[in-house]
C-alpha cells in the first residue's frame, strides 16, 4: 500500500538530550573514550596570556581540527559547515543544540598569533602515540620508511627560474673523509675543502610565484607539479612513529637517517628498517649498518644499456682492488672522485683488440670504465640479506604498512592536495593528518561499547 510520510514532525517539539542522538558505535564515541584531550591544556599553557578577554577553549579548538583530519573534510570552513548541522561533532565538541559555533577563522588566528612557532601539533602527535604505545599496540621492531606527495595550492604556470646551490648533504663531511683518506692510501693527493661538489656545484630550479616554498616536482609527461613530500615511518601495525615534510623536489634518501633518529628518541631503536629502492643508496646501507640496524632493501635492476655488459658481468677482485672483465683482462684503479667513487680503467690497447668491444664500451678511447662507490662494501652486504627470508618477510609488509599508511591518508583523511602554503602550515597538517589516523586505529582497537540498557 503506497504511504505518504507526513512534514509534521519537523515543527514538533520533543525532549530529548543530545546523547540520545549520537549514534552508540560512532566514531567521535569511540576517540573520546579513547583518550583524554585535558592533557591539551598543558600543552598550551604557555601560549596564552593570563589577562585579557576569555579566550576559546582550546580544546576546542584541536578538537576541530581533529574533526576536519578524521573525516577528510577539505578546509576548516567546510569543517565549521558540518559542525552547525552534524549533531555527532556537536558532542564531540561538548556544545549543545544551540550553542554557537567558532567562526571558521578562528583556528586561523590562533594559528597565527599563538601555534604558529611553537611544536604544540608535534607534541599532540608524540602524546597520542604515547597512549597507543601504553596500551600495548605498538609494534615497533621493524619500521617501513617512505613518502608521497602532495599536489601544493600553487599554481603550476606562475614560476620563476633561479639558480641555486645545491643543499649540502647530511654525511658530506663524513664522506669528504672517506675521500681523501681512500685517496691517500691509493698515494693520490687529497682534495682541498672547496673542491668539493657541496661548496661549488649550483642548479637551477623553478619556484612558484604562489607557494615558493613548495618544489617542482616531475614524475612523468603528465605529472608536472609544485608539490610537498610528506616523509612518514610506520611499525608492522601501521601506527606512524614520524613524520617530517619537505618540498617536493627533496629526495626522499636524505629524509631516512633524521626519520629514523626520530624513533629512536620517541619510540626505541628498532632490529630492521625496510624501505624501497628510492633508499638504496650506500650512505643511508652505511647509516643502518652502523647504526646495529638490519636494512630490508630491495633488487634493484641495473641501469645498462641494452646490448652492453652489466656492472655485475664484471668481477671485483678485494685483495688486488681491482675489476677482472669478462676477458679475464684487468681494470686498475685510476682515481677516487669528489663524488666517492673508485674510477678502474682498462688497457685501451688491449681493448681495442677484443672482440667484445663493441658490447663493453662506446668509448672513444676504447677504455671501459668501472666505478665503485667509497661505502659500496655496505650496499653489497644489503644485497645478501635479501635473500634470507626473515628480510624478505619484513620487506613485503611494506604494502601492508606504510603504503597503506599513504592510501588511507590520501582517500579518507584528505592529503591528496593541500589549501595550506608553507613548510610550517604543511608540517602542521602532517602531524594533525597522522596523529588523527593514530587516533582512528587506537579509538577502534580499544573500543568496549556499553550494554544495551
Amino acid at each position: 500500500m503506497l504511504t505518504k510520510q507526513s512534514s509534521d514532525g519537523r515543527t514538533q517539539l520533543e525532549l530529548v538530550a543530545l546523547d540520545q542522538l549520537v549514534p552508540r558505535e560512532h566514531l567521535v564515541r569511540k576517540v573520546e573514550a579513547a583518550i583524554d584531550f585535558s592533557f591539551v591544556y598543558e600543552l598550551v599553557q604557555n601560549l596564552y596570556s593570563e589577562k585579557g578577554r576569555p579566550s576559546i577553549d582550546p580544546v576546542v579548538l584541536i578538537k576541530l581540527t581533529f574533526i576536519q583530519y578524521l573525516f577528510g573534510l577539505r578546509s576548516m570552513r567546510k569543517t565549521i559547515e558540518e559542525v552547525q548541522t552534524n549533531l555527532a561533532y556537536r558532542w564531540f565538541l561538548g556544545f549543545g543544540f544551540s550553542d554557537p559555533v567558532p567562526h571558521f577563522s578562528t583556528f586561523s588566528k590562533n594559528y597565527a598569533r599563538r601555534f604558529q612557532d611553537s611544536d604544540v601539533f608535534e607534541r599532540i602527535f608524540y602524546r597520542i602515540l604515547k597512549n597507543v604505545a601504553d596500551q600495548n599496540l605498538l609494534r615497533a621492531e621493524h619500521v617501513f620508511v617512505d613518502s608521497t606527495h602532495v599536489k601544493a595550492s600553487a599554481n603550476t604556470r606562475k614560476f620563476e627560474k633561479k639558480v641555486v646551490r645545491k643543499e649540502t648533504r647530511a654525511y658530506q663531511s663524513l664522506l669528504e673523509a672517506e675521500i681523501n683518506q681512500d685517496r691517500e692510501d691509493h698515494g693520490k693527493k687529497p682534495f682541498p675543502p672547496d673542491k668539493f661538489p657541496s661548496q661549488e656545484e649550483e642548479k637551477e630550479i623553478k619556484e612558484s610565484l604562489t607557494d615558493p616554498e613548495s618544489g617542482y616536482y616531475v614524475k612523468d609527461e603528465r605529472t608536472r607539479q609544485f608539490a610537498y613530500s610528506f616523509h612518514a615511518v610506520s611499525d608492522r601495525r601501521g601506527f606512524v612513529l614520524g613524520a617530517r615534510v619537505t618540498p617536493g623536489n627533496v629526495h626522499d634518501s636524505h629524509l631516512l637517517p633524521p626519520l629514523v633518529e626520530q624513533v629512536m628518541q620517541h619510540v626505541g631503536k628498532p632490529k630492521a628498517v625496510a624501505a624501497d629502492a628510492a633508499y638504496k643508496t650506500p650512505a643511508i646501507a652505511k647509516y643502518l649498518f652502523d647504526s646495529g640496524i638490519l636494512p630490508a632493501l630491495p633488487y634493484t635492476r641495473p641501469h645498462t644499456k641494452e646490448g652492453f655488459f652489466k656492472k655485475s658481468d664484471y668481477v671485483y677482485d678485494e685483495y688486488y682492488d681491482c675489476y677482472l672483465c669478462l676477458a679475464g683482462e684487468i681494470l686498475s684503479y685510476s682515481t677516487t672522485n669528489k663524488e666517492g667513487y673508485r674510477e678502474y680503467k682498462s688497457t685501451p690497447a688491449i681493448c681495442s683488440a677484443c672482440d667484445g668491444l663493441s658490447s663493453c664500451t662506446a668509448s672513444q678511447a676504447k677504455q671501459k670504465v668501472v666505478t665503485r662507490h667509497v661505502w659500496e662494501p655496505f650496499v653489497e652486504e644489503a644485497n645478501h640479506l635479501r635473500h634470507r627470508l626473515d628480510v624478505k618477510s619484513i620487506y613485503s609488509k611494506r604494502k601492508e604498512t606504510i603504503e597503506r599508511v599513504f592510501a588511507d591518508a590520501k582517500e579518507k583523511h584528505g592529503m591528496r592536495w593541500t589549501t595550506l602554503r608553507g613548510l610550517k602550515k604543511l608540517s602542521m597538517q602532517a602531524m594533525l593528518t597522522f596523529a588523527a589516523m593514530n587516533l582512528k586505529k587506537l579509538a577502534n582497537w580499544t573500543w568496549q561499547p556499553a550494554p544495551n540498557v
